[in-house]
């Protein structure tokens, strides 16, 4: 909301925020058109908030009132306001203030912050997300703290304060609680604002899937179509909340035996959700009824939108500014719907028909509705159940980190299982995957790994490989295809994890044995020698055998084969039967089942054919043990490496033995679990980032502001040598000394400055790093030698003004490597590693983790690539210093965590010797930072052009 008058407005401040409630409410700069609305919030406050505020009775603001709230020059003076529907809900603002406490500009860094929220929105968090957001623009404006005078009575805004996790100081001071919070981020108070988050964002989505009561829009009065289809999926399914459908011809008080209105503003009772079936122009009018209504989420079925063009683009952008000014949350638009089979709701508001699926341990996300109708009747053909469903269409709204955060807590669901086109904020996926990993397995499978033309999602620069190690990084298990989802969720979601790599394997076919055999070596597993039961053999044959097998110290997971016999039908039963005993008695490793053509078997061993077992507490399982009930009030968050990783029976859910008609797919899904288990026992410390006593951080800020005063918006710096030698030292990494050549005679004084022996290099872009084009000479030892390279390297080259020659003293003899780090446009800021030369640039032997890094991430970063043991002395060589290497790894971390502005970092060569590495050559680019990013105050992702 730009004036002529406020020609400053800082637009990038907007954003839209999840309240502690679900609902959401839009945070904005207050403007000098905003004066009504100030007055009319300001006269819904209550007479105790209004004293709370100015510490004494304060009836109405007078126009010197008004004008001084709404007049602000978005630097010393600031106000914002949380809006929900255009209208104001709360108020902040800050006056920048000297030593003295009167007004002040900068380089004044402490700013006096008060609050006022309207009573009927307070206990929502809006004060909260207020506190980060305007705390976010102090910073970002060279406010350093916040003083705040406060009542002792007004407790609630005490807390606010206190609960933000900020360094603060308290006294009490003629009468009043006087508060100083130091801005600077902290561990806690990035911890509280995720916490917040999380919590806010899980009850938004769930907020959608338990409604009390849902409304469907759009159902035609002969029964046919979109609207129709799931009203009836919601009515067979036995929602167990109040139904409505909602026809503006209806002429009669029932649709498909459901109390049918002519409008939503003829439900008399409230509506929790409404599910949109309407064509594309008429959904504005259906969002506006729904927001009138007060309606908390919408699920909009209806296409047209961004999957349709430029046009369809623009229509979601107006329907999210639309959903999100009245506070909704939205899944889709051009969903599929969503399902909640928990007892007590029992939701089908999606377009497949029940039964749907069963319920079950397995969360599913799906972007793609096709591909929801594949994953579940792939389910529902195997046997297996959901505990939610979310197919999210265009993800204007909710997406996949949103169900994430609903995931990470519910105890429904013990393996989320999702499909993805895109990853939208990977950076904020990543973040969330791994914690989400640490307590229950997330398994993706990724389409579009090419952003197509005209993809309204920004794609990632990096490649598939890359994206694949991040993600595995964070803990997710990444599968290649949807039918590999559904194998490796099968798993998970009915067996423990695996304590190791040791497969037992045992059977009917010899043949069979040997084809899973190779299959356990191909995926990187230790299998034992396959036992070979003979065709013969019965069913008590396999129960006995695998009882040994589960008993036995020798192996960590189980893979039986079975090839049929003449009666099979007759004989699956049995044998389905006889597994069941065997694992029932020894339950603490995974077993997994490969069939050849014994459907029959298959079908047997489902979740949905064993008997229910009693409800039970939802308890931690170690891989590798057995369940131990630790009673109701056990924390499976508490420690990552003993969190459940999927209970055999919850909830009366009886899972089943997965069944695989191929060795290499159920192999796969073992394989998958072991990594899995790995992973999580790898990572139950997550590492830590390390502190420098010596990293200059306040120097670096000043000379990037220097650097990059006048430089427009879009353009990318390349720094000189002196001023990022400058930049990096400020960090602790020092650049070895480099003097220029321009001549012969220059190379030779150069080189009695640095003393012999030294290196004569090429600096030219089309030369650098290429030895192998002869741009390098290396211990030269005498003046001779050297004006004898440089006259070689002009003649076969070009003149030294194309070449720009360097000299450098030679550095102890080591490996040479490559330090990098890149900030892309969807993943944020990746660190990169890998050897000089071929290794890194022909085979791609390179290894990645996400910005900032541990020193847990460091140590795997050398370890991760192929060539590793070149490091720690391959055939006899002496190892090099690794310490030192993933020191330097750090602090090019926290160069670039530290510093938004830093848009790359290239360091290369560091030579690295058995004592110390020595940094030959850096480039380093610098850009103007983007206004938020994932470390600022809680936000919802703006779609593009919002």
């Amino acid at each position: 909301m730009t004036t002529e008058s406020d020609l400053s407005y800082p637009a990038h401040w907007e954003a839209d925020v999840v309240l502690r409630d679900g609902g959401t409410a839009r945070i904005r700069p207050i403007t000098t058109d905003d004066a009504g609305r100030l007055v009319s919030f300001y006269e819904q406050v209550s007479d105790e908030s209004k004293y709370y505020r100015f510490f004494a009775p304060y009836p109405r603001l007078s126009d010197r009132d008004v004008r001084r709230f709404t007049h602000h020059d978005y630097v010393d003076r600031v106000g914002l306001a949380a809006t929900i529907g255009g209208e104001f809900i709360a108020t902040v603002r800050y006056d920048r203030i000297g030593p003295d406490g009167r007004p002040a500009s900068a380089p004044a860094d402490e700013a006096e912050v008060a609050f006022l929220v309207q009573d009927a929105h307070q206990g929502r968090g809006v004060a909260s997300a207020l506190l980060e957001h305007i705390g976010a623009v102090a910073r970002e404006r060279g406010i350093r703290r916040f003083a705040a005078e406060v009542l002792p009575a007004n407790s609630k805004m005490i807390k606010v304060f206190t609960d933000a996790g900020y360094q603060q100081k308290r006294s009490f001071e003629d009468g009043s609680v006087h508060l100083t919070l130091d801005l600077e981020p902290t561990a806690e108070s990035l911890a509280v604002q995720r916490a917040r988050e999380q919590r806010a964002e899980a009850r938004s989505v769930q907020r959608l899937l338990a409604p009390g009561s849902v409304a469907v829009i759009g159902v035609s009065r002969s029964g046919a179509g979109v609207g129709a289809a799931v009203l009836r999926n919601l009515r067979d399914a036995g929602f167990h909340g109040h139904l409505y459908a909602v026809n503006e011809a209806a002429d009669t008080d029932l649709l498909d035996g459901v109390r049918a209105y002519r409008s939503l503003a003829g439900i008399a009772a409230p509506v929790d959700l409404a599910v949109i079936a309407v064509p594309a122009h008429r959904v504005p009018d259906a969002v506006t009824a729904c927001g009138e209504h007060g309606v908390q989420g919408l699920v909009v079925l209806s296409a047209g939108y961004g999957e349709s063009g430029p046009a369809g683009q623009e229509r979601q952008r107006d329907l999210l500014r639309q959903v999100r000014s009245y506070g909704m949350r939205l899944i889709g638009p051009n969903a599929f719907g969503v399902i909640n089979t928990a007892p007590e709701t029992e939701l089908n508001a999606s377009l497949a028909p029940a039964p749907a699926t069963e319920r079950g341990r397995i969360g599913l996300f799906t972007q793609s509705g096709a591909i929801g109708i594949a994953l579940l009747s792939g389910l529902l053909r195997r046997g297996a159940g959901l505990s939610s469903f979310v197919s999210a269409g265009n993800r204007a709204d909710v997406s996949g980190n949103d169900i994430l955060q609903y995931w990470y807590d519910d105890e429904a669901t013990d393996v989320a299982l999702m499909y993805l086109e895109t990853l939208g904020n990977p950076r904020k996926f990543t973040r969330l995957a791994r914690r989400t990993a640490a307590v229950k397995p997330v398994v993706v499978a990724r389409g579009g790994r090419h952003t197509p033309a005209g993809h309204v999602v920004p794609g990632t620069r990096l490649p598939d490989a890359t994206v694949s190690a991040l993600l595995r990084q964070a803990g997710v298990i990444r599968v290649d295809t949807v039918t590999e989802l559904v194998d490796v969720g099968l798993l998970l979601a009915g067996q423990p994890l695996p304590a190791g790599p040791r497969v037992a394997i045992l059977g009917n076919s010899e043949s069979l044995g040997v084809l899973t055999y190779d299959a356990c070596l191909t995926e990187g597993l230790r299998p034992l020698a396959p036992l070979d039961l003979t065709t013969a053999a019965s069913p008590e044959n396999f129960r006995a055998a695998l009882a040994v097998a589960l008993a036995s110290p020798d192996n960590d997971a189980v893979v039986v084969t079975a090839i049929p016999w003449v009666r099979e039908q007759e004989l699956a039963g049995d044998l389905a039967g006889a597994l069941r005993e065997a694992v029932a008695a020894g339950p603490g490793k995974p077993v997994a089942v490969v069939h050849v053509e014994l459907g029959a078997l298959a079908e047997a061993l489902s979740p949905g054919r064993a008997q229910p077992a009693a409800p039970s507490p939802r308890t931690p399982l170690t891989p590798g043990t057995s369940q131990t009930p630790e009673g109701p009030e056990s924390a499976p968050a508490a420690d990552p490496a003993a969190a459940p990783a999927v209970p055999p029976a919850a909830d009366g859910v009886q899972a089943g033995i997965p069944a695989y008609p191929a060795a290499e797919r159920a192999v796969r899904a073992i394989a998958e679990a072991v990594r899995y288990a790995q992973w999580r026992q790898a990572n139950a410390d997550a590492g830590q980032v390390p502190e420098f006593e010596d990293i200059d951080e306040a120097g670096a800020a000043a000379q990037l502001a220097a650097l990059l005063a006048g430089v427009s918006h879009d353009a990318v710096l390349t720094l000189s040598e002196a001023d990022a030698r400058t930049l990096l030292a400020r960090y602790g990494i020092l650049l070895h000394t480099t003097l220029p050549a321009p001549s012969a005679d220059a190379a030779a004084r150069a080189a009695r400055v640095l003393g012999y022996p030294v290196a004569l290099k090429t600096t030219a872009p089309h030369l650098r790093h290429r030895a192998d084009l002869g741009g390098v000479r290396l211990d030269l030892t005498t003046e001779a030698e050297l004006r004898r390279s440089y006259e070689e390297l002009t003649e076969l080259l070009g003149k030294p003004q194309e070449l720009l020659p360097v000299v450098q003293a030679m550095v102890p003899r080591g490996v040479d490597t490559v330090v990098r780090c890149v900030i892309d446009p969807a993943a944020g800021a990746v660190l990169s590693f890998g050897l000089a030369g071929v290794a890194s640039e022909l085979l791609g032997d390179t290894s990645h983790r996400l910005v900032p890094a541990t020193d847990r991430d460091a140590a795997g970063l050398i370890r991760s690539i192929r060539a590793a043991p070149l490091l720690f002395g391959w055939r006899g060589s002496d190892p090099v210093d690794t310490p030192a290497l993933e020191e330097l790894l750090l602090r090019v971390s926290r160069l670039v965590d530290d510093h938004p502005e830093v848009a790359g970092v290239s360091l290369e060569p560091v030579v690295v010797a058995t004592e110390g590495l020595s940094v030959l050559s850096a480039t380093v680019r610098v850009a103007r930072p983007p206004a938020r990013g994932d470390l600022g105050p809680r936000t919802l992702p703006s779609y593009p052009g919002y």
